[in-house]
């Protein structure tokens, strides 16, 4: 056997059982959680698949709310949440209550931003509602909505720890293209 099948086969028992049997130089670990070793090695891999989803959805859901703020400080100025674009009931209320719930629960509060409180959904309804400020980056306000629509469905599970199979995973690549391939 050679040194390289060895490697390799080492890499594979180390994988499989997720144990380190200092075959290579050890990197940076990845994870800080004291209890961590002592939930179940297929638990821990399947929430290693599944971290790789929840960073697309991170980095989407988190470019869209810049777009958003950044757009509307375009239009509005640094007071944008609390002009006429921002829909009370729908908008602005939802999020002060995210807010505030965090604030009375003691925890540390994500952002002094109330945008920061919104939805996936809301950030949506943003974008359509303000269309006239939109529509030069997007190709088209019902695009926008249905893959809205499909992301926020295929964001459930992954934000609400459950597993997706190959499929979902499909599509939730696919849909994030399709959210870059609809802005102009």
């Amino acid at each position: 056997m050679s040194g390289l099948q060895i490697v390799s086969n080492l890499s594979q028992v180390e994988k499989e059982f997720s144990i380190n049997l200092g075959h290579l130089a050890d990197g940076p670990k990845n994870r800080k959680a004291t209890e961590y070793e002592q939930f179940e090695v297929n638990l821990r891999n399947e929430a290693a698949r599944m971290s790789e989803f929840y960073e697309v959805f991170y980095c989407l859901e988190n470019s869209i709310r810049k777009l958003v703020a950044d757009m509307l400080i375009e239009a509005e100025g640094a007071d944008w949440w609390n002009s006429k674009r921002v829909d009370e009931k729908r908008i602005k209320e939802p999020s002060e209550a995210r807010k505030k719930k965090e604030v009375d629960s003691g925890i540390t509060p994500r952002s002094d931003q109330l945008i920061d409180y919104t939805t996936f959904g809301e950030l949506s309804q943003i974008i359509t509602d303000n269309w006239d400020l939109f529509e030069p980056i997007f190709q088209s306000k019902t695009a926008v909505s249905n893959v809205s629509n499909q992301l926020n469905l295929l964001r459930g599970p992954i934000a609400h720890c459950n597993p997706t199979d190959e499929l979902e995973q499909e599509r939730l690549n696919l849909a994030v293209r399709t959210w870059f391939k609809i802005m102009s």
